[in-house]
């Protein structure tokens, strides 16, 4: 049945195209795509940075498609320009391949320190930093532990009235989980710094001795006979086991040991009120404005803005200008919102980040981010429903827990799900993330799934992209899955303006490819189900096919 549809499709795809579509488009054949040979081979280094813009039918990798779209379809095809607004930890706007895509106030007169447009925001001329100069902040659970020890720390069970049993409830779950991830962060973080301090002069040693820094596990085993360097041998020859690269171990161990060593001064940090330097009250959605217009962040080397620039890269970085990477998408603005620090989002951030975004002309919203506690949940709800009313969609990050997100005891935000998976917008996008391989292992191992909570996936390991100061790196997470589909809604609302945001939502879900595979979930060889069972669509998303399908139903409006 499903060879049927395709091949009627292609079909009329083909009528339309000689009743005078401005494209000659042809489907994709995908009648069977569980007999492609997969690919064994490791990518070249040129194939693995643009993975993701292949095609599954032809180079036998879960890509989008998106190069043969557009040889094969846009062409010289010019679209509409199109506002993607970028919440998240910040955009390096000066960037090299990001300056000429960042989305301008006209209607601001820059760093004349008046709200000439009315909107509330002062010079507000690429977006707006609703997190000030704060970087660090604590996780949810901390604050909410916070917050509610006052009334609750000495206070027994027994003592507890029944109307306050559900909040005490709260508290006791927060305060667990700080406590247990507080000591896991301390654990790994003396650890690490255990092993550094064997695994680092072993290595100076042995480099000075071998004089190159990068040494074989067959050239330090030519140190055996020397009974001075026997103890160094025994040391770095555990470490071959596990990479190939002396230097590259400890640099992931040093950078382990920072990584700890920030959560256990931020995340868990339970004496330092980093929202006070805001002066507002997080908790009261009706005290704003606050923040600035400084969307890169107050660090002067935009280190925290790295997850917000990769993100922008992966959307819009400029196409074919001879330099860095290709976006996804052409005709876009990114409009930077600075809502998500390194810890937990406040839910008034979000909530205002995305009504910022659809009041000032954002047609697809990029949401990268997630937790498990939101203590004001229906500022976010509101604010999605707005953006549904609103004719946005938003594109979401399903998260990086390799979790089963139908299970009824987790729930991670934001969603536009209540109680029973129903959902209140048709225009919210959950997306999971798929590996750079095509078989029982295309799931990345960290990726959340769920048949009801996660609408589709897309590429997220090994993704080549924008990093501040001109500069650009491989990251993973459904935070890549996430801009990749936003980048693709982005040029289906470019080229097929008269389609609303939930048609191109349910364009993007019904035209992916499917698979009969049965794959490997949480990184886990005995967790294993269909590919077709662990999202709504049970389908990757395809561009190729999403253009197809999108020209098919303009010509039916």
């Amino acid at each position: 049945m499903q060879i049927i549809k395709f091949i009627a499709f292609s079909i009329l795809a083909l009528s339309l195209v000689a009743c005078g579509s401005t494209s000659a488009i042809v489907s994709t054949p995908i009648e069977n795509i569980d007999t492609l040979p997969l690919k064994v081979q490791d990518l070249s280094e040129n194939e693995l940075k643009s993975w993701w813009h292949k095609d599954l039918t032809r180079d036998t990798v879960p890509g989008m498609s998106i190069e043969r779209t557009y040889n094969e379809i846009i062409k010289k095809r010019k679209g509409q320009t199109v506002i993607v607004g970028v919440i998240d930890s910040g955009v390096d706007i000066e960037h090299e391949d990001l300056k000429n895509v960042i989305w301008v106030n006209r209607d601001e007169i820059p760093n004349n320190g008046i709200d000439d447009d009315g909107n509330g925001y002062i010079d507000d001329i690429n977006g707006w930093n609703f997190l000030g100069d704060i970087v660090g902040e604590q996780m949810e659970y901390v604050r909410i532990m916070l917050r509610l020890a006052p009334k609750y720390e000495e206070k027994p069970e027994s003592a507890i009235s029944t109307a306050d049993r559900l909040e005490y409830s709260l508290y006791k779950k927060a305060k667990a989980e700080y406590l247990k991830e507080k000591q896991e962060a301390l654990n790994i973080k003396l650890q690490y710094e255990s092993m550094i301090e064997v695994i680092k002069p072993a290595h100076e040693k042995v480099a000075q001795k071998l004089q190159k820094e990068n040494y074989t596990a067959e050239e330090l085993r030519s140190l055996n006979n020397d009974s001075s360097f026997q103890r160094e041998v025994y040391v770095l020859e555990q470490m071959f086991q596990f990479e190939d690269n002396i230097p590259k171990i400890i640099d992931e161990l040093e950078s382990g040991i920072k990584y700890y060593g920030n959560r256990l001064d931020s995340h868990f940090n339970i004496n330092k009120n980093f929202r006070e330097t805001l002066g507002d009250n997080p908790y009261d959605i009706s005290d704003v404005p606050h923040g600035n217009n400084q969307i890169s962040g107050p660090d002067p080397k935009k280190e925290d803005a790295e997850h917000g620039t990769h993100v922008a890269g992966i959307i819009a970085a400029q196409r074919n200008n001879g330099i860095g990477m290709n976006g996804v998408a052409q005709n876009v603005e990114i409009m930077v919102l600075r809502a998500v620090p390194d810890g937990d989002e406040y839910d008034k951030d979000i909530a205002l980040a995305i009504r910022y975004a659809v009041d000032n002309g954002a047609k697809v919203i990029n949401t990268s981010f997630g937790k498990f506690y939101s203590p004001n949940p229906e500022w976010v709800y509101d604010a999605i429903k707005y953006a549904a009313e609103n004719d946005v969609l938003i594109v979401n990050a399903s998260g990086n827990d390799g979790f089963d997100l139908d299970d009824d005891e987790i729930q991670v935000y934001p969603n536009d799900q209540t109680t029973n998976f129903d959902e209140f917008s048709d225009t919210f996008l959950s997306v999971g993330a798929l590996n750079t391989s095509y078989g029982s292992d295309m799931i990345a191992s960290f990726s959340n799934f769920g048949k009801n909570q996660v609408d589709v996936f897309a590429p997220g390991v090994q993704i080549w992209s924008t990093t501040p100061n001109n500069e650009y790196e491989y990251q993973m997470g459904t935070s890549m899955a996430s801009p990749a589909v936003a980048g693709v809604a982005a040029m289906l609302r470019s080229f097929y303006p008269e389609l609303s945001a939930r048609q191109v939502k349910q364009i993007i879900m019904d035209s992916g490819l499917t698979s009969n595979q049965t794959v490997i979930l949480g990184g886990e060889e005995n967790n294993k189900k269909p590919f077709s069972e662990i999202s709504k669509s049970g389908k990757m998303v395809n561009m190729y096919n999403a253009f197809i399908m999108a020209e098919k139903i303009s010509q039916q409006l």
